[in-house]
């Protein structure tokens, strides 16, 4: 199946994958062909080695993504057409949460609803100073789906509260200051220029390295502490029995950049 699809752009450069959403007409709302391109995408993304780090952003400007599509969903309703794989909202977005490799959310306009839950499940989230965030759900009688995204894991729960009981709009200024997104941009080629130098900061560290924090932190959040420790144990000695791990000491005492083999 081709990686870059009507509705989902895969592009790489310098070790680097772009995840684009295209549905800018629709405001990049989440139907089932873009969750599939998501799905698709990651996957690709994931099982290829020279991947080290990966950017989801979006296309139009106006919304990184407005949400699920709900007329999509209300032809599904009126069809009577029942739920499937792929027409559930956590399709293609865990394939976002769990895989191995950082993600950085590049957001620009709006990012809404599921929109939003698709930002959380990556690992670094940064905006441009005109996005909007925010959890509408109730407003149309539905719920964000739970887990281990949820913002009350990221942010204040009276911040989640706000931002799941009146269905406003949050600033990216106001989530900046709450630690929801970790840098803000002034305009749209601002944000692409953070996005590419962020990526470029970490390819500079050691991939099984970078892989085993991520996993680690994740645990963390999800798991009780005698999980996360026994998770850890096994995935330091990992570290310590690769390649890379006499190849940091080495290139330091050596003065040099070190040359990561990922092994």
């Amino acid at each position: 199946m081709p990686v870059t699809t009507p509705t989902v752009k895969y592009q790489t450069k310098d070790r680097v994958a772009w995840v684009t959403l295209n549905r800018p007409e629709a405001m990049n709302a989440l139907n089932s062909e873009i969750r599939e391109g998501i799905n698709q995408a990651i996957t690709e993304a994931t099982g290829d080695d020279d991947i080290l780090v990966i950017v989801m952003t979006s296309e139009g400007g106006r919304a990184f993504s407005a949400g699920a599509d709900l007329k999509q969903s209300a032809q599904r309703d009126a069809s009577g057409t029942p739920t499937t794989a792929e027409s559930r909202l956590t399709y293609g977005y865990d394939e976002v949460y769990h895989c191995p490799k950082p993600i950085i959310a590049a957001i620009d306009g709006y990012c809404l609803a599921g929109g939003l839950q698709l930002a959380l499940r990556c690992d670094i989230r940064i905006a441009t100073e005109q996005s909007r965030i925010g959890l509408p759900e109730t407003r149309r009688s539905l719920v964000a789906s739970g887990g281990p995204q949820d913002p009350e894991r990221y942010i204040p729960i009276g911040e989640a509260m706000w931002l799941a009981l009146t269905s406003t709009h949050m600033t990216a200024q106001r989530a900046f200051d709450i630690g929801l997104i970790q840098a803000l941009l002034p305009d749209r080629a601002a944000l692409f220029a953070e996005a590419e130098r962020l990526a470029n900061e970490i390819k500079t560290n050691a991939p099984l390295a970078v892989q085993a924090a991520k996993r680690l932190i994740k645990a963390s959040i999800s798991l009780p502490p005698e999980q996360t420790v026994q998770l850890r144990d096994p995935l330091i000695e990992l570290i310590d029995r690769s390649e890379d791990r006499k190849e940091g000491p080495k290139a330091f005492a050596e003065k040099r950049a070190p040359v990561w083999k990922g092994r």
